[in-house]
């Protein structure tokens, strides 16, 4: 097998995407191709200090900026386009996380109204060790310092939606987009259904780390170096996106309110185990009932994220996805040697 292309990205300030859909490609990659970005955090590197608040150095709606877009060849809708993510390391010793005024699950916003004022806007700037593989958080009103794990991932990857849509890169659903789930790390394959021609695929928002809901709306943000191997799968349709871990086969869901998040991922989960591992309907919907794991991803974005995720041990032995993890993973560690 001849060694695949590699295409290397570092977007110059004034190139990043800010929508999925509307955007033209930054490149036309063949299925095959290895990735090299750099991806610039949610607030595009303007908070640096405790002193930079977002409504001051940040400009709405241009947040998440995202790198891409990349035309995949030969993607069609009703494919599948794969992106297995080989490392993802923090671009800078520091990154940031703030409050937002009217943002954040445990505040008032301009969907969920109310008399109270907006919570104060703050940032912290986390400094991270990447040698040690740690971020260390500092609190500001006292002089408690905990220093925790880094557990790097991207907030943000999807392609441009159906029905000729332009959406935000803030808000996720069908076509991916700002999902925050923390399962999108290093050694993981995020599958996503094409809705236009070449697909045009983007990924950000790298955080540093971030709890399961990502309760204030902001995680531990921070610039990237992400590596990422782009497969097609041809006739394979994929309605919501799906990630495959070595342990893990993991099903999203984006919607308002969040039991309808939680009902898409369940039912995706459900049909995964139809279609490739045999169960029937009723069969499937009682195995998932008893073994599935549901973590939330966000609720805080337009859309709230839910995950469903099952055991592969679990599962009869069957081949999901043509087999494409297992090969993906192959390709990944012969490039890291």
């Amino acid at each position: 097998m001849s060694d695949p292309r590699i295409l290397t990205v570092r977007p110059a300030p004034g190139e990043f995407a800010w929508t999925f859909g509307g955007a033209p490609p930054v490149a036309r990659i063949a299925p095959g191709t290895v990735l090299d970005l750099y991806t610039e955090d949610c607030f595009a590197g303007r908070v640096r200090s405790e002193k930079d608040l977002v409504s001051e150095v940040c400009e709405f709606p241009f947040l998440n900026p995202q790198t891409g877009p990349f035309h995949v060849e030969g993607a069609e809708p009703g494919d599948t386009v794969a992106v297995h993510f080989v490392s993802i390391e923090p671009a800078r010793d520091w990154a940031a996380s703030t409050t937002v005024p009217l943002f954040g699950a445990l505040t008032s916003t301009h969907t969920t109204a109310s008399l109270q004022p907006p919570l104060p806007e703050t940032a912290w700037i986390w400094q991270l060790d990447r040698e040690r593989r740690t971020a260390l958080f500092s609190a500001r009103d006292s002089d408690i310092r905990i220093e925790l794990p880094m557990d790097p991932m991207h907030g943000t990857v999807g392609v441009a939606p159906a029905n000729l849509e332009v959406r935000s890169a803030l808000v996720p659903d069908a076509h991916g987009g700002n999902m925050d789930t923390p399962e999108m790390r290093a050694g993981v394959t995020c599958y996503l259904g094409v809705n236009v021609e070449g697909a045009l695929l983007s990924l950000g928002d790298g955080h540093a780390r971030q709890g399961e809901g990502e309760t204030c709306g902001v995680a531990v943000e921070c610039a990237m170096n992400t590596v990422v191997i782009v497969e097609l799968l041809k006739g394979v349709a994929t309605p919501w996106p799906r990630i495959e871990s070595d342990t893990h086969i993991i099903s999203t869901g984006s919607a308002r309110p969040l039991e309808d998040a939680f009902r898409i991922s369940q039912l995706d989960l459900v049909q995964w185990l139809v279609r490739d591992y045999g169960f029937s309907e009723l069969d499937a919907y009682q195995f998932a009932t008893q073994t599935v794991e549901s973590p939330l991803a966000n609720v805080c974005d337009t859309n709230y994220t839910c995950v469903a995720k099952l055991r592969k041990e679990w599962l009869p032995a069957r081949e999901t996805h043509r087999g494409l993890h297992a090969r993906l993973r192959e390709t990944a560690a012969a490039l890291r040697r």
